[in-house]
């Protein structure tokens, strides 16, 4: 009734196989909610909600996504909302976003119709921050 197969017909049958580890990027979808910090290597697309901060390479965030925390990435894509500080060398800001906190950047593109409620200030790679007063702000010197 039962029959063993020869050896060679199961080695020639498809095996299934765990997935590459060597992913480029990581989604976290609509219906996902996360509260804690985020801190990846490769790139990370956000349509979901997240309570902490995010740290990655690159960050594209979908329209109806919302981030409370802040996030530090290489280039950042955003279009949802974010409640948090934002820093990235190449920031993207489209239409859709609505930004309140300050904006860290190298180069900045900002959408017509994009809400930024918040501070924005242009970094200089490889230059040293500007020194601050005892109440956290910044001073203002003269060159010499």
């Amino acid at each position: 009734m039962f029959s063993k197969k020869p050896a060679e017909f199961r080695e020639s049958q498809p095996v299934a196989r765990a997935p590459v580890s060597g992913s480029t990027f990581s989604v976290i979808g609509s219906d996902v909610v996360i509260k804690g910090d985020i801190s990846a290597t490769v790139d990370l697309h956000v349509d979901g909600r997240i309570e902490g901060d995010i740290q990655c390479a690159s960050l594209v965030q979908g329209e109806g996504s919302h981030v409370e925390g802040a996030i530090v990435a290489e280039t950042a894509r955003l279009a949802g909302s974010v409640t948090g500080s934002i820093t990235a060398r190449e920031l993207v800001i489209l239409r859709s976003a609505r930004i309140h906190g300050d904006v860290h950047y190298d180069a900045l593109t900002i959408e017509q119709g994009a809400e930024v409620e918040g501070r924005f200030a242009h970094r200089v790679p490889g230059k040293v921050a500007p020194p601050k007063a005892e109440d956290g702000e910044p001073k203002l010197t003269l060159a010499s």
